[in-house]
């Protein structure tokens, strides 16, 4: 449960955000920060006294068996405090080793933001508040500390100038992050354990031409390096047949289940009567034993004929088998189509593979492309595979459609609630909301300053599903690519609806009858009420870390699902099973945007109001901690983009300091300081110039892995020739270590001071790939650790599930009368694959399954490092 409370900037009146008779700054931001610091204090007690309770909700990473063992988070025991110790002594890159890339680089981004917040607090607030303080204006309180109180227009210039220092700060944060992270994913994917994994070394090609399709025209189309292909043609009636199978395996389960259940509670009925003798299912008479069989009445054909449920599941599996057998047989889905295909091609080395994802595989500008490298077998959207390309480019621009039309249609519901959240000033000016006015004053503080902030919260929540569904629905060939669209295009949506329609609408409702009464006097109240407007982000930014992080902690939703389902739904071992076993994920698309739109509201005031800063900062650590348990302890992402994500977040980020620096334009044009205006102006430019020449020179090598030092990774003659490059690398590093350990020598100021200065303002030293796989070999992990897969797991990898998949066991459970045992042995003589390990009924009727070994539970698996 992540929810995104977000409170609407206001303006209520002229004199810096307050009316006459409304609430100091102050005292409006203690009223938002007491009653949810009591609740953040509440839910942080509950946590406490009820995680040992629910191993499953609270820590299954320590334990689970899906989880492999040298994944799981070390913990000492699991009471109480003990999970601060492990937080405070397991380091993130633990999740770099045992996660995934993106976990490791989530909790990076969330301290660069802090990191980003604080250290421009420690550059604005001490020149930018006592200029605010002693700006000529007669603001009180928090708002007299921002640029609103500023009158004299020479106090502008330091604004300008700490703009100049700090904008320029971010700037080079951000490229020092992006070349940081091209030196780790170039050391990570390089690596053995990485680089000689099937997904490094497999190409998924799109739009593929009949030919290729073909083994015997491999080398032809994809080069001598081609080692196997994995044709992906339509199987959509296949699928359906597959689908259908489960679902009458899972109905069988069921219907057994009932059986076994109704049995032992009749058994148990006799022997309390009885005591003495022993009461089994055969020594039921054949009449009870078929009073004791579920039935149910048939809904296609023969319309209301009532069944022997077993019976007819058992004849209904064996019929879809039939089924499945001669449509894989007479292989009647292919049909390319011209060009709907797709085609899987493993290379020998990864270098091969880079290269064919690199190259131009064809003078058709449709064929063979778009491709993707790195993709796992579980990401794979497999209805999108065979589109036609003309197909695929429509579906794809309906899909931007679609979503450019939800982003503009949620203009609406988000306008009405910024307008909500001046409802106080609408029942002063509004004739027909006069009523309101006797309504008392914290009735009104609670419908203005509670309800929006929910609503908008609600609303926002359902957008990046909807997204994610419409990208792939629509042509997305990976989720991993789907889940990055949803990136981008939630990050528009934040920007444009959380930040900017909502600021705006609630601004505009404010000042709306004074503007038709005099609309002159349109400059000074946007130079007014823009100031005045941050005062809500100081709530915003700490109660958004109070509600949301430890309600994320406690996450009593999935403890009432948890407890719910189990007792009342799941009634088979495979469905306790699938509700044990099941780990929320990290959905990146929803949470990197949401927290660039945190830091871009922060940046976009530092010069205004430079105390929102500090308080984002606070804010920010409040939700790194949150996160960091839940990656420790109890989420498994299903996605790794593989550091793409970051890459786009810190590409965002600049769009905080446009707007900072738009902002400062209108500001100082509304005031008519020339001096000031240019100095911003230049720095916009300037912005601009390094937006682009950033995004030029780093966009391949954040694409793309290096050739040469994709060659390095591999067993090849060219290799001596690249490890001059790399000691060239290796001599700078040293001599700048080297000079770091001088410099601490002569200054006396400790080396561990220094170095971290020097390696922030030296990238390209201290970040390249060379420095970046010494970095990676301080954890505990073996890079070395090559990856080894059966012929058999090599022919089936990256097939259609739908050509593979094989029957599953139908799992039942022990029971002391000896039903399973009849059932199981029915069940194999109709050919269907049975097993009661692993689970069982006790004494008293319970369902219960091995929790504690899943080399007994039948339906486990273990997962395959793709």
């Amino acid at each position: 449960m992540d929810l995104q409370i977000v409170f609407i900037a206001k303006g209520n009146g002229t004199d810096g955000g307050q009316s006459s008779n409304g609430p100091s700054s102050l005292a409006a931001v203690a009223a938002a920060f007491i009653p949810t610091f009591i609740t953040a204090a509440l839910f942080t007690i509950a946590f406490v006294l009820i995680r040992h309770r629910f191993p499953k909700i609270y820590y299954p990473r320590t334990y689970i068996g899906t989880v492999p063992k040298e994944d799981r988070t070390p913990c000492q025991s699991n009471y109480f405090w003990d999970w601060v110790h492990t937080m405070r002594v397991v380091p993130d890159k633990f999740m770099l080793y045992h996660q995934s890339l993106d976990s490791y680089l989530f909790l990076r981004f969330l301290r660069t933001l802090i990191f980003i917040c604080v250290v421009g607090a420690c550059i604005t607030w001490p020149i930018l508040m006592p200029v605010n303080a002693t700006g000529g204006g007669k603001s009180t309180e928090l708002n007299r500390i921002s640029i609103g109180n500023v009158k004299k227009k020479k106090h502008l210039y330091a604004h300008a100038t700490v703009a100049w220092v700090f904008f320029g700060f971010v700037m080079f944060t951000v490229a020092h992050e992006r070349l940081w992270l091209i030196g780790l994913r170039q050391a990570w994917n390089l690596s053995k354990t990485n680089s000689k994994r099937l997904s490094s070394r497999t190409v998924l090609f799109l739009s593929a031409p009949t030919a290729a399709l073909d083994e015997s025209n491999m080398q032809r189309f994809f080069g001598n390096d081609a080692l196997r292909v994995w044709p992906v043609t339509k199987a959509d009636k296949l699928q359906s047949l597959v689908s259908a199978r489960n679902s009458k395996v899972e109905e069988l389960e069921s219907a057994e289940m009932t059986l076994i259940q109704k049995a032992n509670e009749r058994g148990r009925k006799r022997q309390s009567k009885n005591s003495r003798r022993d009461v089994t299912y055969e020594s039921f008479s054949d009449g009870i034993r078929k009073s004791l069989r579920p039935t149910h009445r048939l809904k296609t054909s023969q319309v209301g004929k009532q069944v022997d449920s077993i019976d007819y599941f058992r004849k209904q599996i064996k019929e879809k088998e039939d089924e499945i057998e001669k449509a894989r047989e007479s292989n009647e889905n292919v049909d390319s189509h011209g060009g709907a295909a797709a085609v899987f091609v493993e290379f020998r080395t990864q270098a091969a593979a880079q290269r064919a994802y690199q190259q131009i595989a064809s003078a058709d500008i449709l064929s063979l492309t778009p491709r993707y490298t790195g993709v796992m077998p579980n990401e794979i959207l497999w209805q999108n595979l065979s589109l036609h390309p003309a197909r695929r480019l429509s579906l794809e621009g309906f899909a931007v459609a679609l979503v450019v039309a939800t982003i503009i249609f949620w203009s609406i519901p988000v306008s009405f609630v910024g307008v909500v959240s001046n409802i106080g000033y609408l029942a002063e000016n509004v004739s027909w909301l006069a009523f309101l006015n006797k309504l008392p004053a914290s009735v009104i503080s609670l419908i203005s300053g509670l309800l929006p902030p929910i609503i908008l919260s609600m609303l926002a929540s359902y957008v990046p599903k909807i997204f994610r569904y419409i990208f792939q629905t629509f042509g997305e060939a990976t989720k991993t690519s789907a889940e990055l669209k949803v990136l981008k295009w939630y990050f528009v949506f934040q920007v444009l609806q959380v930040f900017l329609v909502t600021t705006l609408a609630s601004g505009a409702a404010a000042v709306a009858s004074q503007i038709a009464k005099d609309p002159t006097s349109i400059p000074l109240l946007l130079a007014e009420k823009l100031p005045s407007a941050s005062n809500t982000y100081l709530t915003y930014f700490v109660i958004q870390g109070l509600s949301n992080a430890p309600s994320n902690i406690l996450n009593y939703s999935d403890v009432l699902s948890f407890v719910f389902f189990d007792k009342f739904f799941d009634k088979t071992p495979r469905q306790k099973y699938t509700s044990y076993t099941y780990l929320r994920g990290m959905q990146w698309g929803k949470l990197f945007p949401k927290y660039v739109n945190f830091v871009i509201i922060a940046i976009a005031y530092s010069c205004i109001a430079p105390l929102v800063l500090g308080f984002a900062a606070i804010g920010l650590v409040l939700f790194y901690y949150s996160y960091r348990y839940q990656l420790l302890y109890t989420v498994q992402p299903k996605i790794d983009t593989k550091g793409h994500c970051y890459t786009l977040a810190l590409q965002q980020i600049l769009t905080g300091v446009y707007i900072a620096e738009l902002c400062l334009i209108g500001l100082f044009s509304l005031r008519s300081a020339t001096g000031p205006l240019i100095m911003i102006g230049l720095l916009f430019l300037a912005t601009i110039i390094f937006n682009y020449t950033t995004n030029r020179y780093f966009a391949p090598l954040e694409q793309y892995l290096p050739a040469d030092l994709a060659l390095e990774s591999e067993d090849d003659e060219q290799a001596p020739l690249l490890s001059s490059a790399e000691e060239g690398e290796a001599d700078a590093l040293r001599n700048s270590e080297s000079n770091i350990q001088h410099l601490s020598n002569r200054s006396r100021v400790p080396a561990k001071v220094i170095s971290p200065v020097a390696q922030f303002l030296q990238p390209h030293i201290f970040a390249n790939h060379t420095a970046m796989k010494a970095w990676l070999r301080e954890g505990d992990i073996d890079l070395d650790d090559v990856p080894e897969y059966s012929e058999d797991d090599l022919k089936k990898a990256y097939l259609h599930p739908a050509y593979t998949s094989k029957t599953p066991v139908v799992w039942l459970a022990r029971d002391n009368m000896g039903v399973s045992e009849n059932e199981l042995k029915e069940n194999e003589t109709a050919g269907i694959n049975c097993s009661d390990q692993g689970a069982w009924i006790d004494g008293e009727g319970t369902l219960k399954w091995s929790v504690d070994d899943f080399e007994e539970v039948p339906v486990f698996k273990k997962g395959t490092k793709w």
